[in-house]
């Protein structure tokens, strides 16, 4: 079902007003509007973003890497016209700045042909405090997007609450009854992910995964930071954790029957004193958060059907859920990347 996007600005200012959320956004890097004609890319970038993608090197040896490539190539972000637009500084400034896009990019199975650097977002913070809490952060509230990659770290901190951070997407910017997909991490049982459909407000698809079943690095003490990448392709989404895939989500496929089984709730040897103190306060409500993952999961089955959730294009942005106590989700080093191919 594809739904029409509502305008986004909306949402934040009732998001601001009805919920305890704190957006901190100091500064923005809006990009040259002539970096948005970065489609296509040469084919000496795509080579050297991709050989150097798995190699450290210097991001300004790979910034001039790229503006020189695409110099000789003909196709300085995107048009002729454009290179008589864009001094020598301009455009090693504009590479160095979208080149750790670049390389990461192949990581993830992605050419940096196939679209363009949309933004890269300075540091934001969602906090609430209280039950059954949303909020949402971003720094272009414009921007929608189909087909997309995006990236942010993610550094949680809570207290007595079952809660998630990450991405909303394709949504329609309605803050009351939103339609929408989000992907969220939380600390729950060791970390788990999770995908959920909302049509009309109501949970209407959701799969869950527990990231430490293939990603060793992925930590779900207070404080930790994590990498959260989302690929979207039509109906088609791979979730990462710290650069490891975890799953593979198809939008038109219906909620499971049960969610996996969660990863041995462990301490680490080398743990510290706060390390113990956040293992015992998972402890006490990890059934309450087993139970709250599979309430989801039943009211998805039950509205899966009655309230179709196929979205393919919308607003996007950051998200943080709460259901008590207080969180704060903190979002650093985040890019958008828009698919073209």
């Amino acid at each position: 079902m594809t739904r029409k996007p509502k305008p986004f600005l909306p949402m934040i200012i009732l998001t601001i007003t009805l919920l305890p959320i704190m957006a901190c956004v100091v500064g923005t890097k809006v990009l040259d509007p002539m970096l948005l004609t970065l489609t296509p890319m040469s084919a000496s970038v795509k080579g050297t973003a991709t050989a150097r993608a798995g190699n450290a090197g210097s991001s300004d040896e790979l910034a001039t890497a790229i503006a020189k490539a695409t110099e000789q190539a003909g196709f300085i972000y995107g048009t002729q016209t454009a290179v008589g637009a864009l001094n020598e500084p301009s455009r090693l400034a504009t590479a160095t700045a979208i080149a750790p896009v670049v390389a990461e990019l192949p990581r993830y199975g992605i050419d940096p042909a196939e679209g363009y650097v949309a933004w890269l977002h300075d540091p934001a913070t969602i906090e609430l405090q209280g039950p059954n809490q949303t909020g949402y952060a971003s720094e272009y509230p414009q921007t929608t997007a189909i087909d997309f990659v995006m990236a942010a770290d993610i550094t949680w901190n809570t207290k007595n609450s079952i809660f998630g951070c990450g991405f909303m997407f394709r949504s329609d910017g309605n803050t009351n009854k939103p339609n929408q997909y989000t992907v969220i991490i939380t600390r729950v049982a060791s970390g788990y992910i999770a995908f959920m459909a909302m049509a009309d407000g109501k949970i209407a698809n959701f799969q869950t995964y527990f990231p430490k079943n293939e990603d060793r690095s992925f930590s779900w003490f207070n404080d930790a930071t994590n990498r959260l990448v989302v690929v979207a392709r039509g109906n088609l989404l791979d979730l990462y954790t710290n650069g490891v895939l975890i799953g593979k989500v198809d939008t038109t496929t219906p909620p499971p029957n049960s969610i996996p089984n969660p990863p041995t709730f462990t301490l680490p040897d080398n743990a510290n004193a706060q390390m113990v103190q956040d293992f015992q306060d998972q402890s006490s409500i990890f059934d309450d958060s087993i139970n709250q993952i599979n309430s989801q999961l039943a009211e998805a089955r039950h509205n899966y059907g009655n309230q179709p959730a196929i979205f393919t294009d919308g607003f996007l942005g950051f998200i943080g859920v709460s259901q008590s106590g207080t969180m704060s989700c903190k979002f650093e080093n985040a890019w958008l990347f828009i698919l073209e191919k």
